[in-house]
């Protein structure tokens, strides 16, 4: 199951260097692209806004 970003998000950027799969795409709110994301939790420990869940 893919994780997502919710609306809490606050686009600083911290998750997309933790992306091991590039499944993060830049925004107003980042957005996981479900297809690709593996499921591994690196974005989720750096995320500062606590914006990112399991889908």
């Amino acid at each position: 199951m893919a994780h997502n970003i919710n609306d809490e998000c606050i686009s600083c950027g911290s998750c997309l260097p933790e992306c091991p799969c590039d499944a993060i795409a830049e925004g107003d709110i980042y957005v996981i692209d479900a297809a690709k994301c593996t499921d591994c939790g690196a974005c989720v420990s750096v995320c500062p806004s606590d914006a990112i869940h399991q889908a």
